[in-house]
């Protein structure tokens, strides 16, 4: 092959006298629009990228160059080709573009900052709309609680509390939580309107009277999810149809009553994995709020509930005005406008409902605002703890 008869300082020359090649593009939307792209590269490879396209189509228009008249030398070197500049020039631009976005608060969200944002977890009127709020009761790991967990379901299309809750229920992410996997429940649940009853039909090998735990959960299960969504009074039972359960330390069952659970308090159960505990209400009931608030004070460690009060919520007195809570701090007390202390503050909201209270209202407050409550208000209690999206 005959070498090429032309000097560098020529094709240089020969390059410069070429039309201006000019992209107006962003280099950054130039390399978006590569057909193969697996996945986002690291950002400071962006530039690099971009020289490397622009000089790829360089080193294309050689050979279409090689042939033509020859030019004098008497201009070279008076100034970079337009291709050179136009390389040096989205380098340039490509750089300035990547500091600006690492700047930006959309860069800071991505790195973790969202991570510091306050909420709401239990549900309140405002938030339900014309869906329709389901509690479902979970036992806890250890299966000495029962921890209620709250959704709203949006696309009810008129069916009734029942329909929605047996259609969702297999929806429920207990592992996920960290608690029990006991949904969806080995029965069958159907509406009794004519008596104000739930019919529950297991069938003749249900795990229901296996031990006296495995019992008495299934019936304190049945009782919470069904008083907390309805006013049903009853649970009538039959197997494979046929009236009646067997229930080992229950004996045989062929009805229960349901009553509403009052007179709670609540604490705090962080489950496994999660940072953010649950709110769940005791045990055992109390004969007063003020007797109430002064238990939330304390651990509960036989069975694994926390203080949701201290050292969150300081409180030193409530007292009761009609349907409202009136609470005082502690003399000095600073709150922290963070997730514990609207943890703490929201187990207040839902012991005082426990007591038939619609609001509270604190007297002296550390600071107007705590998260997304304003407390230089009253606040009204929730509708539902603990609240969860199923899809």
């Amino acid at each position: 092959m005959k070498k090429s008869e032309w000097s560098d300082k020529q094709l240089e020359e020969l390059l410069r006298q070429m039309p201006k090649i000019q992209d107006d593009r962003n280099p950054r939307d130039i390399y978006e629009n590569l057909p193969i792209r697996k996945k986002k590269p690291k950002q400071w490879l962006v530039p690099g990228l971009a020289t490397v396209a622009a000089l790829l189509i360089f080193f294309i228009l050689i050979p279409k160059l090689m042939v033509g008249p020859q030019y004098s030398e008497d201009h070279a070197g008076q100034e970079k080709s337009s291709v050179e500049r136009d390389i040096q020039k989205a380098d340039e631009n490509s750089t300035i573009a990547l500091k600006k976005e690492d700047a930006s608060p959309k860069a800071r969200t991505f790195s973790g900052a969202d991570k510091t944002q306050t909420s709401k977890t239990a549900i309140y009127d405002e938030e339900v709309g014309d869906g329709k709020v389901l509690t479902y009761w979970i036992p806890d790991p250890q299966i000495q609680i029962l921890v209620p967990v709250s959704t709203i379901i949006n696309d009810s299309n008129e069916k009734t509390w029942l329909e929605l809750f047996n259609e969702n229920m297999v929806n429920l992410k207990e592992q996920e939580w960290g608690l029990s996997e006991f949904y969806p429940l080995s029965a069958s649940l159907k509406l009794d309107e004519k008596n104000n009853a739930i019919l529950v039909d297991v069938p003749s090998n249900h795990q229901y009277g296996q031990g006296s735990a495995t019992e008495t959960n299934f019936i304190n299960v049945l009782k919470k999810d069904i008083s907390s969504n309805s006013d049903v009074k009853k649970i009538r039972f039959s197997t494979n149809g046929e009236p009646g359960i067997e229930l080992g330390n229950y004996g045989h069952q062929d009805e229960v009553s349901v009553q509403q659970q009052k007179n709670h308090a609540y604490f705090f159960y962080y489950s496994e994995g999660n940072d953010i505990p649950f709110l769940v209400p005791s045990i055992e009931k109390y004969e007063d709020i003020k007797k109430a608030v002064e238990e939330m004070k304390k651990d509960q460690p036989a069975l694994g509930l926390k203080s949701s009060l201290l050292p969150a919520l300081p409180i030193n007195e409530v007292s009761i005005k009609e349907k409202t809570l009136i609470v005082s701090m502690e003399d000095n007390t600073s709150l922290q406008d963070d997730q514990s202390t609207i943890n703490a503050y929201e187990s207040l909201l839902l012991t005082a409902k426990e007591f038939g209270l619609e609001k509270v209202f604190i007297t002296n407050p550390p600071t107007k605002n705590l998260g997304p409550f304003d407390l230089s208000k009253e606040n009204k209690v929730p509708l539902a703890p603990n609240q969860r999206t199923l899809q």
